[in-house]
C-alpha cells in the first residue's frame, strides 16, 4: 500500500509547475554556489549562496523564464 501512495505522490510532484520551479532555482542556487565557491577560493555555503541569489538574480531569472514560455 505504502508503494502505491509513494508512485501516486510522485507521478503528482512531475506533474507539479510549482515543484518544477522549484527544482529548476534549486539547480541555479547550486550553480551559483559553486560560481561563487570558486571565486572566494572556499565553499561559501548553500545558505549564503541562497540569499545572494535570490538578492541579485533571481527576478532576472524568473523574467527570462516567463519570457521562454517555461
Amino acid at each position: 500500500m505504502g508503494d502505491e501512495k509513494d508512485k501516486s505522490t510522485d507521478a503528482f510532484l512531475e506533474k507539479s509547475s510549482l515543484y518544477q520551479q522549484y527544482l529548476a532555482e534549486r539547480e541555479e542556487v547550486l550553480r551559483h554556489k559553486w560560481l561563487e565557491s570558486e571565486r572566494a577560493g572556499c565553499d561559501i555555503g548553500f545558505e549564503r549562496a541562497l540569499m545572494d541569489w535570490i538578492v541579485n538574480h533571481r527576478a532576472k531569472w524568473r523574467k527570462s523564464r516567463q519570457a521562454a514560455g517555461e
